[in-house]
């Protein structure tokens, strides 16, 4: 007999795959679409910065790196284009980290381990019929266009590269990031408290993301050395060199009924329903909160209800684009503000960091938004 589904999980990426783990912990039976990764697919050199409720979930489904694959953010320190500057610190907040840095690869490898061991997610080459279909296939969801829905874009007028660099001095567990006329450098620190290993993340105008994307690795280390104020002495390049543009982004629709077989739901979740500037490392965490919260919103449902009620899922909906739009906000217009040239926002800019350093309660609040606290 054909095994049946209670969802279809497309997308087997961080977010698919810890939708599918927090479903098959409440018994849902669970198929996970996933496809082969290209065979000339080049290493990935991402890192993401995950806050206290990111690790809390992650922790709770043991899927949580080990501390060199997971590195604790003691401080934070964003420096303005005109000696503006903030600095965060954990011994501030009375938490032992700020955040965490984790490495992309070795978070996909426990959550694809955890996986093989549930035997309630079944993972599939193929869509199967299920009430609902969770949509987790990131920014260029494919089933998001066949489904019909809108996905309103506003391109940002910069692409990130992203990449990895060990550094001279060793990192001593700072996320530093500096704005200025070539856009926005964040080094991030890896493999541990004695680590000498950074991600980067640069967001610069597209045709500056190409020319140091195809430049020599000791012109291109030199740059971010110079970028970077020489914080962490001489670079070096240790990976490839990746870029994408940038774009906020949002669905004007996160569920629905299928088409063609009203009877069956769909919902979207993480960068298939919204996207936001890296700037302060909060995508991913986003995309958590959003599986989170459909995954409760299942659970807490009454037994008489299918996953796929569309009552639940315009429950989600709310709450979800309720929890994105202060984010979303904050980030565009942080984006906006530093993209500026004009030597009046220059001197606004630089006079706001300047005067939200010493805020106080204010900057305590928001450092506690950011830590997901």
């Amino acid at each position: 007999m054909a095994q049946s589904f209670d969802v279809c999980i497309r997308g087997a990426g961080i977010v698919g795959r810890t939708l599918a783990l927090l479903l098959a912990r409440e018994r849902l039976r669970v198929a996970l679409v996933a496809t082969p990764p290209a065979p000339d697919a080049a290493r990935d050199v991402r890192a993401y910065a995950l806050n206290t409720s990111s690790r809390q979930l992650l922790a709770s489904l043991r899927v949580w790196p080990d501390p060199v694959h997971a590195t604790a953010l003691r401080h934070m320190e964003v420096f303005g284009d005109e000696g503006g500057s903030v600095h965060f610190d954990a011994g501030a907040q009375s938490v032992d980290a700020l955040g965490w840095i984790v490495d992309v690869p070795a978070l996909e490898n426990r959550l694809v381990e955890a996986v093989r061991y549930q035997p309630l997610v079944e993972v599939v080459e193929r869509p199967v019929d299920a009430p609902l279909t969770a949509i987790c296939e990131g920014r260029a969801s494919s089933t998001r266009s066949e489904f019909g829905v809108e996905f309103d874009v506003t391109p940002y007028p910069q692409h990130a590269l992203a990449t990895r660099l060990v550094c001279e001095k060793p990192h001593g567990q700072v996320a530093r990031q500096w704005f200025s006329a070539d856009g926005i450098l964040a080094l991030l620190p890896l493999d541990g408290p004695e680590g000498h290993t950074v991600a980067v993340v640069w967001s610069t105008a597209p045709e500056a993301a190409q020319q140091w994307k195809d430049a020599a690795p000791t012109d291109f280390t030199t740059r971010l050395q110079e970028l970077s104020q020489h914080a962490l002495g001489t670079l070096e390049l240790q990976g490839p060199r990746l870029t994408w543009p940038l774009q906020q982004a949002v669905a004007r629709r996160w569920s629905g009924a299928q088409p063609g077989n009203p009877a069956a739901s769909w919902v979207l979740a993480g960068d298939a329903a919204h996207n936001v500037h890296p700037l302060a490392g909060q995508g991913l965490n986003l995309g958590l909160a959003d599986v989170q919260a459909l995954a409760r919103i299942l659970q807490e449902r009454d037994a008489w209800r299918s996953t796929g009620d569309s009552k639940l899922l315009r429950r989600y909906e709310r709450e979800r684009k309720a929890g994105l739009a202060p984010m979303g906000l904050a980030m565009d217009g942080l984006q906006q503000l530093f993209s500026r040239p004009e030597a009046p926002l220059q001197a606004l800019r630089n006079w706001g960091m300047q005067a939200f350093e010493r805020s106080g309660p204010l900057k305590d609040w928001m450092a506690r938004q950011a830590m997901g606290l």
